[in-house]
């Protein structure tokens, strides 16, 4: 729970880094460069690790970088975000790297794609929405047999710098940071999914991610969802 000064702190904190996804989403990349000492998109590149082929889709996009990566490897992407603003500054970065985005304002709970149609899933850093069960029964629906979810949102910073200690103490306080603690998985498992934690080591941390997997063979037991 930590003292009342922590928890004043944490609830500061999430309110900052909600308007950086609206009215400051303009300063967001910075923020991030600067909280992270350069490595946010360093460690976003961990969800992009052993993807399978197919047609990815990235929930909460936010401004654009990993989309772009996606689509400078040739992967036929798409990405979701609830932000007017980020939306806006995601369009305009691929454009100018000349590409056309498939980018869609909506909800991870209501899926505008149809069943079975992606096989890989990706979200970098996402808040707590990421565990509603509506979420992750709309992965599993439009996830092809045996796609995965990857979620990064996890770091251990291994780095000894000043700058990597600053950035290790923000990690903590903001909940981005630590261990995982047992029951992690339930949230999959109760959906449909298997799932397990892969560590995906760096120069300067290690990231944590999640890889849950549409299985075949639990396909035929879960529980069924509603067509968007």
């Amino acid at each position: 729970m930590g003292s009342p000064g922590q928890q004043l702190l944490r609830a500061v904190l999430r309110l900052f880094f909600e308007k950086l996804y609206t009215t400051f989403a303009w300063t967001y990349d910075l923020v991030a460069w600067m909280s992270s000492m350069g490595q946010w998109r360093v460690w976003q590149s961990a969800a992009l690790e052993d993807l399978p082929e197919g047609d990815v889709l990235e929930i909460g996009h936010g401004t654009g970088h990993l989309l772009l990566k996606l689509m400078r490897l040739d992967r036929n992407a798409f990405g979701i975000d609830t932000s007017q603003q980020m939306t806006r500054i995601a369009a305009k970065r691929l454009h100018r790297n000349g590409y056309y985005p498939h980018i869609i304002r909506s909800k991870a709970q209501q899926l505008p794609f149809p069943s079975k149609h992606f096989s890989v899933i990706l979200s970098a850093f996402p808040s707590t929405y990421i565990f509603d069960p509506s979420t992750l029964s709309e992965a599993y629906r439009v996830l092809q047999s045996n796609g995965v979810f990857i979620i990064v949102g996890n770091v251990q910073i291994t780095g000894r710098g000043l700058h990597d200690r600053f950035a290790a103490w923000l990690y903590r306080v903001t909940g981005q940071a630590g261990e995982i603690t047992e029951g992690w998985d339930q949230p999959f498992l109760d959906q449909g999914f298997s799932a397990h934690l892969e560590q995906v080591a760096q120069q300067r941390a290690i990231v944590l991610r999640v890889v849950a997997r549409k299985d075949e063979v639990r396909e035929s037991f879960a529980p069924c969802a509603t067509e968007a």
